[in-house]
This record gives structure tokens, C-alpha cells and sequence, in this order.
């Protein structure tokens, strides 16, 4: 797996994540930004500090950390698996 197809599988996991249970379409600029981070970050933590702070940026409303740490487990298992396969 490549680049291009890890960040269009990790975009699908953010837009299926739903946060706030508006529709995945909604949030086009955070996934951005999480891809963002996600090319920049390895820890589980730290990415979820940051999705954390991007949707809470933009909407306003924070959502616990736990549930930001179990997306950021998702994002970076694919981030390994298309590390493994480069």
C-alpha cells in the first residue's frame, strides 16, 4: 500500500469515526489536518492530543481523549502496514 491509498483508507476511518454523528462528509478539513499529523506522528497519544484539538478547534466541543486514542490506533496501523509494504 501505498501513500495516496493509506491516506484515502485512513480519510475513511476519520469519516466513519463520525465524532459528532453529523455525517463524515462534514468534516473534510479535520481529516486534513489529522492526515496531517498522522505523516508526522508514530505515538497513539500524541496523534490523539492532536485530533482532539482539531476537532475541538473547529466544532467547539471537546471529545474525550480514550475515544481520539482508539481512532489513533486505526490511523496508525495503517500508516505501519503501508510503511511495511514501501
Amino acid at each position: 500500500m501505498g501513500i495516496n491509498e493509506m491516506n484515502l483508507r485512513a480519510g475513511k476511518v476519520m469519516e466513519e469515526w463520525d465524532p459528532f454523528s453529523i455525517g463524515g462528509d462534514k468534516y473534510s478539513e479535520q481529516i486534513t489536518g489529522v492526515l496531517a499529523q498522522l505523516q508526522l506522528l508514530n505515538d497513539p497519544s500524541s496523534l490523539a492530543k492532536n485530533i482532539q484539538s482539531i476537532y475541538q478547534i473547529a466544532y467547539g466541543v471537546w471529545i474525550p481523549l480514550e475515544k481520539c486514542v482508539a481512532v489513533s490506533y486505526k490511523l496508525l496501523a495503517l500508516k505501519f502496514e503501508a510503511k511495511s509494504i514501501i
